[in-house]
């Protein structure tokens, strides 16, 4: 049997062989989530069913993978940069099987296990972890050493949201909305997007007009209760309440509103479901005007009730407003229209939406744009708070992401970044998305990884379902949370330093400076980086 110890930011392909520098030897922080890889290949029959053991004095922290190769569909666009894989590839190494013992494995083919040393509170010191693959017919066995430093990550400032999509769960695992089961689910999951650095989440107030077809709808998840009688609106927070309570249980900081407009220039109102005389029925949707009469008076009666709602939670200074989500400049009129109502409901507020074309800025429409990392450094100029997003369209000028069919350092940079441009906020749209695009239907994300042929494979989820109603890691999902534990080792460096430290040692060594379409793209710059951070902290 042939292994090798590689980093986190290797992926390894069952047809390459892994040539890899290799990776024994590392430090953390007391409080760090770290993750390695040992690479293996079984050469002979009787190999294919291997024992897993470990033996470390960190025992209790380690979590131990299998890292299977998922099917890709769409691998790219056509103005896709050369810094990917095989564009042609049609499976990559995604999915963390936890693994607990034996596993099997075809022969002649690279594997790779993923071991992960958990963030829970660690003995300052040398640590060795000696993990053994072992078969009737061979031993093999791989030592890591890993260096614990006597130090602590600081909490995360950054805000960072993965919208999270409840209706996905629902249908996935065919639960009743606000059934026990379904609040046991979205407690897992929450507790899982937590602990990989989400600390701000999408709240369906009402069911989110994201990715709908027109005239289509998405599954019911409206948490705010709607009753109309005599014309006259009454609302609901019960749903609402538990939902924060949950949130807040499992470490969320951040509340995000969902959008009161539909996507794409707020033209319309989204899916609100009401008791009508004693009826349930959907009363706004593609056939309501959004700054029609009917809509603003029912806006008006919420958001009167709402802020009531969130000031009695003692939330109110956690809640982020969204109007609709990227319009572009030929929607400039209807957003306005739109964004004018948020404002005058909603005063004094914080809002913010993903969009591109700083006029939306200028003109005073949104206090928070959210803008592609590709126009980063036009907005960051202009903007105070400033908050960027990486999507489907990321392919190009090397601009971060987290695609199937990029190096995973291409990932893990963000982090860095985010701390060089003083980043206040980070949006992502598929933490569970798995719909078809426009939500027509179901997908099995085990098999359709693009929303059919709509999306590069990986934009839209980085969790898959698993049994019991629990999440399955991918390896892009631990990989950022690597990058946001960068970032928070940054912060801390800056912390006992300063900022003019902290980015001379960033940019030291480098022939420009570093940007989100200039950085060094070998996955040794990064590992050096953050061990010179780690050297910097421990001598502090």
């Amino acid at each position: 049997m042939k292994t090798k110890l590689l980093s986190s930011l290797n992926k390894v392909f069952k047809d390459v062989e892994p040539n890899f520098p290799e990776f024994t030897s590392y430090s953390i922080l007391k409080n760090e989530n770290f993750s390695f890889q040992i690479a293996f290949m079984a050469e002979n029959k009787d190999e294919t069913e291997i024992s897993v053991s470990v033996n470390s004095p960190v025992n209790e922290n380690i979590r131990i993978y299998l890292v299977k190769n998922i099917p890709a569909g769409k691998n790219g666009y056509d103005n896709s940069d050369n810094f990917h894989y095989d564009l042609e590839r049609k499976e990559f190494p995604d999915l963390l099987e936890p693994i607990d013992g034996t596993i099997k494995v075809a022969k002649g083919q690279w594997h790779s296990l993923w071991i992960e040393v958990s963030a829970d509170e660690k003995p300052v010191g040398k640590a060795d972890i000696k993990v053994a693959l072992e078969t009737p017919i061979s031993k093999a066995e791989e030592t890591f050493t890993l260096n614990i430093i006597d130090n602590d990550l600081p909490p995360q400032k950054l805000l960072y949201t993965n919208w999270f999509h409840n209706d996905c769960l629902c249908t996935y695992y065919g639960v009743e909305v606000f059934s026990d089961k379904y609040w046991e689910i979205v407690d897992n999951y929450i507790k899982n997007a937590v602990y990989h650095g989400v600390n701000m989440i999408l709240t369906p107030v009402f069911t989110p007009p994201l990715d709908t077809q027109v005239g289509g709808e998405r599954p019911t998840v409206q948490l705010v209760g709607v009753t109309k009688e005599k014309g006259k609106y009454s609302f609901n927070f019960d749903n609402f309440e538990k939902y924060v309570a949950l949130c807040l249980k499992n470490g969320i900081q951040a509340f995000e509103i969902s959008h009161f407009f539909t996507q794409w220039g707020a033209a319309f109102a989204p899916k609100v479901i009401a008791t009508v005389n004693g009826k349930e029925k959907r009363i706004f949707g593609w056939d309501t005007k959004a700054s029609g009469k009917a809509y603003t008076e029912f806006l008006e009666a919420f958001a009167k009730e709402f802020k009531k709602e969130i000031k009695k939670l003692g939330i109110k200074d956690r809640c982020w407003f969204h109007v609709s989500d990227e319009p572009n400049e030929q929607q400039l009129k209807t957003y306005k229209k739109a964004s004018d109502i948020v404002n005058r409901l909603f005063p004094g507020f914080k809002t913010l939406d993903a969009l591109s074309d700083i006029e939306f800025f200028h003109k005073g429409l949104i206090k928070t744009p959210v803008c592609g990392e590709g126009e980063a450094d036009i907005f960051r100029a202009e903007v105070k708070n400033f908050w960027t997003y990486h999507c489907c369209t990321q392919v190009h000028s090397y601009l971060p992401n987290r695609l199937f069919s990029q190096p995973s350092q291409r990932n893990r940079v963000l982090g860095v970044l985010l701390y060089k441009y003083n980043t206040q906020g980070f949006l992502q749209w598929g933490h569970n998305f798995w719909y078809s695009q426009y939500s027509k239907h179901e997908i099995d994300p085990f098999k359709t990884t693009d929303a059919c042929n709509a999306f590069p494979s990986g934009d839209s989820f980085v969790v898959y379902p698993g049994k019991n109603g629990k999440p399955l890691n991918s390896l892009r999902h631990k990989v950022f949370l690597d990058a946001m534990q960068d970032l928070r080792a940054l912060t801390l460096l800056e912390e006992k330093t300063d900022r003019k430290f902290v980015l001379k040692l960033i940019e030291q060594g480098l022939d420009v400076p570093l940007s989100f379409t200039t950085y060094p793209h070998e996955a040794s710059w990064l590992l050096d980086l953050r061990s010179r951070i780690n050297k910097e902290l421990a001598n502090i």
